[in-house]
């Protein structure tokens, strides 16, 4: 079905963009031929560069919760003239069905939501029981609504070239270490998804004692909290790379890593879909939804009474399901894991 085009628009998270990958492998497998776009906000493109089913990035330029009908009408005008005969509609919201809308594309698919019945015409009902996971949510809009999910669901797989890892080592001026943790000590949704830095550099102390060479990788936000892994790590020197890469250098670096420590966060789904071991913290979420997808994801979680309780910072002010997970286990699921890996 040659020349057949379709466009996604795409999450304005970078967990949920990673985890959307297995519906755009199904798309292909369903559509041989098929020119798979995705609108999507500037801060998600480099993990959509990164996926080889996405042909072109159009860019989504407004900000969560924007309306700006006008813009958003004028922008839906300019897709039309890329004659796409399918769009998939990831977010939730009504907003983000109204460009396809405007677009005139023909078929308009996604989940029935904030009143959308008029903007999309392939609607799918959401049975959270039958698909307890988002990346299934996703990938059951390749089939026909009503359909049941064809399981297994495949994990996500992010690219990262020995040139591209190359080009990041350079860019940045630093050598490639003989052995590399990465750790990503951030998570936007708050405090009570996040490991605290006191144990990130405990078990920075012990990963230097045995050789190894510690990055803390996040965006700007995530900055602070790699300063004071940097001061209360009493051994190991972190580099705190929080804020000074490119999404796409946080990629390639990733990919360098032996293993990856992670809470919760982006991140993790991208350490996930590059395939690296991974050791992934919870605190106040649950794997039971958005886990990391990979089989070489080692999940630890204290599974207190009180948790996961969704909450931004603890309720109970104590922290308990993160302050009381010892550096000590972490290290001990970091080094199983490196010795199941393998060099990037």
């Amino acid at each position: 079905m040659g020349g057949f085009r379709a466009l996604i628009v795409a999450p304005a998270w970078i967990g949920d963009t990673v985890m959307a990958q297995p519906l755009f492998m199904r798309l292909h497998r369903a559509y041989p031929g098929l020119q798979l776009d995705a609108l999507a906000p500037p801060w998600v493109a480099p993990v959509l560069r990164r996926m080889p089913e996405i042909a072109e990035i159009v860019d989504n330029p407004f900000a969560h919760g924007e309306l700006s009908l006008g813009a958003r009408f004028r922008l839906g005008r300019q897709l039309a003239r890329r004659h796409y005969r399918q769009a998939y509609v990831l977010p939730n919201s009504a907003k983000s069905a109204l460009l396809p809308f405007f677009a005139g594309i023909p078929e308009r698919v996604g989940f029935t939501g904030e009143a959308r019945y008029g903007l999309l015409n392939r609607r799918h009902t959401l049975d959270e029981d039958a698909l307890p996971r988002m990346v299934e949510r996703f990938a059951q809009l390749a089939q026909a609504p009503g359909t049941p999910l064809a399981r297994p669901v495949e994990n996500p797989r992010l690219t990262s070239t020995e040139e591209q890892r190359a080009a990041t080592l350079g860019a940045l001026g630093i050598e490639r270490p003989k052995r590399v943790a990465a750790f990503c000590p951030g998570a936007e949704y708050g405090p009570a998804k996040r490991w605290p830095a006191r144990h990130f550099a405990a078990l920075a102390d012990a990963l230097a004692a045995r050789g190894y060479a510690v990055w803390l990788l996040g965006s700007p936000k995530d900055r602070p909290i790699g300063d004071e892994i940097v001061r209360l790590a009493a051994r190991a020197q972190p580099r705190n790379f929080c804020g000074a890469t490119a999404l796409a250098q946080a990629i390639d670096l990733i990919a360098v890593a032996d293993f990856v420590v992670c809470n919760d966060s982006g991140l993790m789904h991208v350490a996930a879909a590059l395939d690296r071991p991974l050791v992934a913290v919870y605190g106040s979420s649950s794997p039971g939804f958005t886990p990391p997808l990979s089989d070489r994801a080692t999940i630890l979680s204290l599974n207190l009474d009180c948790s996961p309780c969704f909450q931004r910072e603890c309720p109970l002010g104590h922290l308990n399901c993160l302050n009381q997970l010892e550096p000590q286990r972490v290290l001990a699921a970091c080094l199983a894991a490196r010795a199941d890996g393998d060099a990037p």
